[in-house]
């Protein structure tokens, strides 16, 4: 419910931030003079609880790269495929469109459920719960016998994949301070790495299998996940931040000793919650709400613009070209043992690629990375329809799949990472669970239009255009280019109430690294 805007209401607000504020200081200038040795030295429960929740994405990884794979499988395509003129068996465009689109969609109806449940139950039981979901819906996709019951099983298995996405973001924005957020963010993307080279090499080793159970193994590996992450996540606290928003100081201040060891340094934990109320107070005293419409309103419709943007970007800039590669590696004339081969190697880059950007996000920042990246990724784009120009050859095909290789490095070194990074930091701490929500529903919403369009793009009975689709995502990165340059602001360095303030002073994008403020403009 949005705070009531009256004189007597500010005048409270105001002396409850007179109350906290020097205490907020000094947690302010404290996150500030925090070395990174010292942040792990101090915060490794807070490190260890967020890389579990963050786990829950390498289902998500998995289960993305495990269906756009099985297109490309002998014994998924003969068990639910068409026949074609050639004797071989295709599953058609539509139904590929529609399997991917029936995860995404219910991917949608999770991330609405998310946002409602996680700021009023808290994020330790909206992830129990989604996890619990995921045991039961498995089985219908292990048990599928044509593909109405795998769409069935697609769209519920959605459900929880969309919950997960919002959580465990926002849980390692709100658990660790400054100097952490941008590894424990960017661990999202190497989950979903992570979670993407598990199912080619699944598939991989499946591949020669006859029968139902080359593609019902890697269904069933989905159940080794869930109850172990299960009891991981009842053990871990509550995010302070949430317990703060419910006003439930105590239990904030507890959850905050929980998550750190204090023996390293001098370290006072009212003092970090001071700095929680005060940040949360001052949002609420400039008007924000924590409804959905909230997120449209004064300088947060800015923010919520930039963050649905940063989600898009990983659209816009071909991820979904990329997603594919087991396919267009097969299209492009690649046996497929080579296709499986070359799809395991580009993930294996992935990680390599995530752990790059570990040591480059604290040195470089995140907006520089977005531009450089996504320059790198035009440049190659360009050069993929290039090389689909001529008529395909064996080393047209392999010149085609090294430069994929090529983009998914960069992709994985710059804004795969960065995006979680950005969508987390960039939202007030009032808004940020429904800010995430909101940004990752366009992406899917994008990611449907994406699915549709690349099946199409990549199939010989459809489009048929094969590696010259790489002149549209070309086209696609260099708008993404366009705006990440003008609009995307620097967050690096910046704790939650400093970013509050340099958009209400409607900072220039460019100008958001070079601006100084400081923690007793909230009053």
């Amino acid at each position: 419910m949005d705070i009531p805007k009256s004189a007597e209401a500010i005048e409270k607000l105001s002396c409850v931030q007179r109350e906290y504020l020097a205490d907020a200081q000094d947690a302010n200038n404290q996150e500030h003079e925090l070395t990174l040795l010292q942040a792990i030295k101090v915060y490794p429960k807070a490190v260890g609880w967020s890389l579990i929740l963050s786990t829950t994405l390498i289902m998500e990884g998995y289960d993305t790269k495990l269906m756009n794979s099985l297109f490309a499988q002998p014994a998924f395509q003969d068990a639910y495929g068409n026949l074609q003129a050639d004797g071989s068996y295709e599953i058609s465009a539509p139904w590929q469109t529609g399997l991917m689109n029936g995860s995404t969609t219910g991917q949608i109806v999770g991330l609405l459920i998310a946002g409602y449940i996680s700021e009023r139950f808290g994020f330790r039981k909206t992830m129990i719960t989604a996890l619990i979901i995921t045991i039961c819906f498995i089985f219908i996709q292990f048990f599928a016998t044509g593909l109405i019951m795998l769409e069935i099983a697609q769209i519920l298995l959605g459900i929880p994949l969309g919950m997960f996405q919002t959580v465990c973001t926002v849980y390692a924005v709100e658990v660790t301070p400054v100097c952490l957020r941008a590894y424990l963010t960017t661990y999202a993307n190497m989950c979903w790495v992570f979670g993407q080279i598990t199912a080619s090499g699944v598939l991989r080793g499946v591949l020669p299998m006859p029968g139902p159970w080359a593609y019902r193994i890697p269904f069933a590996i989905q159940w080794a996940w869930p109850v172990p992450l299960i009891i991981g996540i009842y053990l871990a606290p509550e995010s302070p931040w949430w317990l703060v928003r419910r006003n439930r100081l105590e239990e904030a201040k507890a959850a905050v000793t929980r998550l750190m060891i204090t023996s390293n340094v001098s370290f006072d934990a009212d003092k970090s919650v001071a700095l929680m109320v005060i940040t949360t107070e001052h949002e609420r005293e400039e008007g924000a709400g924590t409804s959905y419409l909230a997120c449209f309103k004064g300088t947060d419709l800015r923010r919520t613009i930039i963050v649905i943007a940063c989600y898009c970007i990983q659209i816009l800039c071909g991820n979904g070209f990329r997603n594919y590669s087991t396919y267009f590696f097969r299209q492009a004339g690649l046996p497929t043992e080579q296709s499986f081969n070359m799809s395991i190697v580009s993930y294996a880059l992935g990680i390599v690629g995530v752990l790059l950007a570990w040591f480059m996000i604290p040195h470089i920042g995140r907006r520089t990375l977005y531009l450089w990246g996504l320059s790198w990724i035009l440049g190659i784009f360009i050069g993929i329809g290039g090389l689909g120009i001529p008529k395909i050859s064996t080393a047209l095909a392999w010149g085609i799949g090294g430069l994929l290789l090529f983009s998914v490095f960069i992709y994985d070194a710059t804004v795969g990472p960065v995006a979680y990074s950005l969508v987390s930091e960039i939202p007030s701490s009032l808004l940020r669970s429904k800010s995430v929500v909101l940004a990752r529903i366009a992406y899917n919403i994008l990611n449907i239009i994406n699915n549709t369009i690349v099946p199409y793009q990549l199939n010989p009975s459809a489009w048929n255009w094969g590696a010259k689709s790489g002149f549209f995502w070309a086209g696609s990165t260099l708008l993404a280019l366009i705006f990440t340059y003008f609009c995307i602001p620097e967050p690096k360095d910046r704790t939650t109430v400093e970013m509050d303030l340099l958009f209400e002073r409607n900072i220039s994008a460019r100008k958001f690294a070079k601006t100084q403020v400081h923690v007793a403009e909230v009053i």
